[in-house]
């Protein structure tokens, strides 16, 4: 279930699996778009090349791929159900892979529903950028809100989007409730996501909280107002919630318990991978929602799979590195390490690991070659990502 990160690399790993133990189980992918978006692209202003075709993935390898919304599951009868064409559909299981990865938190808040805007998904990152590409001269002000990852790269892409639109005085407010943007963040890497800003033209706020939004912009807590053309959100995540269809508690952000061979805890025939898994990745700390986790989750979980069905032993996945590379626009980047986030890199050095990572690293081969697409599901670990300086 799902053509993300972890949907589509659990199936290429389960095809790969298959051809492994020679084994005979239909591999079936659910997803409600024919697409794999490149989900942590849709800050850009370019969204092109953010796309790739499920079939031009999953045809060469023998998996059937089906398209419609997951409505719900039936973990008692090892069943699906889905909407497409209108009509209910169902689909039984053998085994089950609940990769629908997590969606951006709206709290209900008065007019974000209808005038907000966001990156979330594909069809939103194009919604916004076109909604920039037609605002006049005057039209100057975004305002940004959440200070995290997303909210900053989305924050540091947005003056050039607006000059390109042809505002020749761009105004970007990128606002946190904590108070500091960034902050979850080391202290060292702070200065740096400020310096990068500052030169960007980015205003930041922080220690405020939005509590309407309205089409000409947004009140803050305590009365004040920011007249705004546009409002962008980009504050919290959650688990998507289908993970209420099964039995077990989840954590703080709807996700559901796995242990390390990506199958649901106290559950016989159902693993989940990504988003909305969770588990000690290194045997000390949480994966986290990122790609970084989500695609070796999904080769494990794929794998695993079928392995379970034909009796085989199964992998345990434990990554013992982890990175955060943050784009900052036309600034560079910065590349931090380990779960404390050292920093390492930072300018024009990191941007090339960016670019790397976004733009090859985190792509399957779309040559359609099915023998390359087999061996990038191979159930391992990559090392991290190439230094550059």
């Amino acid at each position: 279930m799902g053509g993300g990160f972890a949907g589509l690399w659990s199936a290429l790993a389960a095809a790969r699996a298959r051809e492994t133990y020679g084994a005979d189980p239909e591999i079936v992918l659910l997803n409600d778009t024919p697409w794999h978006s490149i989900r942590v692209r849709n800050y850009e202003a370019d969204l092109s090349d953010t796309r790739v075709s499920l079939d031009s993935v999953l045809a060469p390898v023998g998996v059937r791929r089906l398209e419609g919304k997951a409505t719900g599951i039936e973990v008692g009868n090892r069943a699906v159900t889905y909407e497409a064409e209108g009509a209910t559909q169902r689909i039984g299981y053998d085994r089950l892979v609940f990769a629908l990865g997590s969606r951006l938190a709206r709290p209900p808040i008065p007019g974000l529903a209808e005038h907000g805007f966001d990156v979330d998904t594909y069809a939103a990152a194009r919604r916004l950028n076109e909604h920039i590409a037609r605002l006049d001269s005057g039209a100057s002000t975004v305002l940004v809100v959440g200070g995290g990852l997303t909210g900053i790269e989305a924050a540091a892409e947005m003056p050039g989007k607006l000059r390109a639109a042809g505002v020749t005085k761009p105004c970007v407010i990128l606002l946190d409730h904590a108070p500091r943007i960034g902050s979850d963040m080391v202290a060292e890497a702070v200065p740096v996501i400020e310096e990068a800003l500052q030169s960007l033209g980015v205003e930041r706020r922080g220690g405020v909280s939005i509590v309407a939004v309205d089409p000409a912009g947004a009140t803050l807590e305590g009365g004040e107002r920011i007249e705004a053309a546009t409002v962008v959100w980009c504050a919290g995540m959650r688990a998507n919630p289908l993970t209420t269809a099964f039995p077990v508690e989840r954590d703080c952000s709807g996700r559901l318990p796995v242990d390390p061979t990506l199958k649901v805890r106290g559950l016989a025939a159902e693993f989940a991978a990504g988003d909305v898994a969770s588990f000690l990745i290194d045997g000390a700390h949480a994966c986290v929602m990122s790609c970084q986790h989500g695609r070796p989750m999904g080769r494990f979980a794929g794998h695993n799979a079928v392995c379970d069905l034909q009796g085989e032993p199964m992998l345990r996945l434990a990554i013992g590195w982890y990175t955060t590379i943050l784009d900052l626009g036309p600034w560079g980047a910065l590349y931090t390490e380990g779960w404390d986030r050292k920093l390492v890199s930072r300018g024009a050095d990191a941007k090339r690991t960016k670019e790397l990572i976004n733009r090859e690293r985190i792509y399957p081969p779309r040559s359609g070659d099915r023998l390359a697409l087999l061996d990038a599901a191979a159930p391992t670990v990559q090392t991290p990502p190439v230094k550059f300086g």
